[in-house]
């Protein structure tokens, strides 16, 4: 009951403040294209409530709709989950959509079977290519060329949103810098049947995404993950990592920090435990961290005013970037190479992807949510947004240091096994040493 009521006042919450978020509007383009334009995305008014990045794309969609009444935009929009699936599978059948969203995992494969465009030229020639942030396109580029614009917004897989009273009656000020000092507190919020902290891993994604990518940071540094993306001579079979998975088999299997069914519930669900006060803090991404804030704006201001933010502790063993956190945009706009044999239809898509990425996207998130996108929406001014939001924005770009998502690069071939281990690990079915063997061996056949 607790769940449908969170979802009830979001609900609410959305609808009454969608006639206050008025749409940048986008370019009105005069193009020649009249006829239907098929998009496939994810973001769908659930995954909107609350999410940043989600309502920005539909509602810069919307406008685009809306300045081109010539052209019927065809949306296939799935739940996140079910997307990353069916954009396989009709990636492996060669019939992908007009536009669709590109994980940069999936770069360099499908741009070797010519199954996503070279936007090489086409991004250059934006209109607003100074003032995209050309750091994030590097999980979309293969050989030199670049094949997709990034899309959504730049924000954290990696945030540990705490309830700043629940961890000031355990005798913390703030939410500990070291796993001991966690470990220790679990042992005061178990007694009163709570998690210390709630995590989701039911989708096999989120332990690599939204934990080992920063904690994995810790040991090795940026420069380990940077010799992977170029094949460098780095290996998962390093000790280095090897120790990253060692200390999160063991957070997650020796301790009691974590909610037992954190394998097989997801994100959504861990932050509901949360939401109820079932644990005390609860670590995931930055389109969480908007839910959880809009649900507890509307129906539990004490909680939503006690929001806090951190990084993950440091592990006794690490040596690496404590203040570290993962950012980056994950997916990016992408266009079928089929639509060359239409020019009209081709410009038609090309200036959809430069509207649903530009600045209407951009200065709609960040006045609205105070997230930033590809395109440098300038000063972001705060001075009328809540303290939580204030807190959450400096948190995320400015007091801490950033590393980068593992499975926004090398290949979908390698993360689906290491994923699945991790979960086999965390379970307790596996050693590091063996998860690590099983993605250095898929790495080597498949990258």
């Amino acid at each position: 009951m607790k769940k449908i009521l969170s979802l009830v006042l979001v609900v609410l919450m959305v609808l009454s403040l969608s006639t206050a978020f008025a749409a940048t509007p986008v370019a009105a383009t005069a193009l020649a294209y009249k006829g239907e334009l098929e998009i496939m995305h994810f973001s769908t008014s659930e995954e909107s409530e609350g999410n940043g990045g989600s309502d920005g794309f539909r509602t810069t969609l919307a406008a685009w709709e809306a300045a081109h009444p010539d052209i019927t935009l065809k949306q296939n929009v799935l739940a996140n989950a079910e997307y990353k699936t069916q954009v396989a599978t009709l990636a492996a059948a060669g019939d992908l959509p007009d536009v669709f969203l590109l994980q940069g995992m999936n770069t360099i494969s499908w741009s070797s079977q010519s199954l996503v465009m070279d936007l090489t030229d086409v991004i250059k020639n934006s209109p607003y290519y100074a003032d995209y942030n050309t750091a994030y396109f590097t999980p979309f580029t293969a050989d030199g060329k670049i094949y997709g614009f990034p899309a959504l917004t730049g924000g954290t897989c990696t945030v540990v949103v705490y309830d700043k009273a629940m961890w000031a009656e355990a005798g913390y000020d703030t939410f500990p810098s070291t796993w001991a000092e966690v470990e220790k507190a679990s042992e005061y919020f178990n007694a009163k049947n709570i998690s210390a902290i709630s995590f989701g891993n039911g989708g096999q994604w989120q332990m690599n995404s939204c934990f080992l990518s920063t904690l994995g940071n810790r040991y090795t540094g940026p420069e380990w993950f940077s010799s992977m993306i170029a094949k460098g001579g780095a290996k998962f079979t390093d000790p280095e990592f090897v120790a990253a998975l060692a200390e999160t088999k063991r957070l997650f299997t020796e301790t009691k920090i974590f909610n037992a069914d954190f394998n097989a519930v997801t994100n959504e669900d861990a932050r509901e435990y949360f939401i109820a006060g079932d644990s005390a803090a609860f670590i995931g991404g930055n389109w969480d961290e908007s839910y959880i804030a809009a649900t507890l704006k509307a129906s539990n201001e004490e909680k939503f005013n006690n929001m806090g933010f951190a990084v993950l502790p440091q592990p006794a063993d690490a040596t690496k970037a404590p203040d570290s956190q993962n950012i980056g945009l994950g997916y990016a706009v992408a266009i079928n190479p089929k639509l060359a044999a239409d020019p009209d239809k081709l410009a038609a898509a090309i200036d959809l992807a430069y509207e649903i990425t530009g600045p209407a996207f951009s200065t709609y998130v960040a006045e609205n949510y105070a997230l930033g996108g590809l395109t440098k929406a300038g000063d972001v001014d705060l001075s009328d947004k809540d303290a939580i939001t204030q807190a959450f924005y400096n948190w995320s770009y400015v007091d801490t240091s950033t590393c980068e998502i593992y499975d926004s690069y090398i290949t979908s071939a390698v993360w689906s096994v290491l994923n699945t281990d991790l979960q086999t690990m965390t379970n307790g079915g596996m050693t590091p040493e063996q998860v690590a063997q099983n993605a250095q061996a898929a790495y080597e056949a498949n990258y």
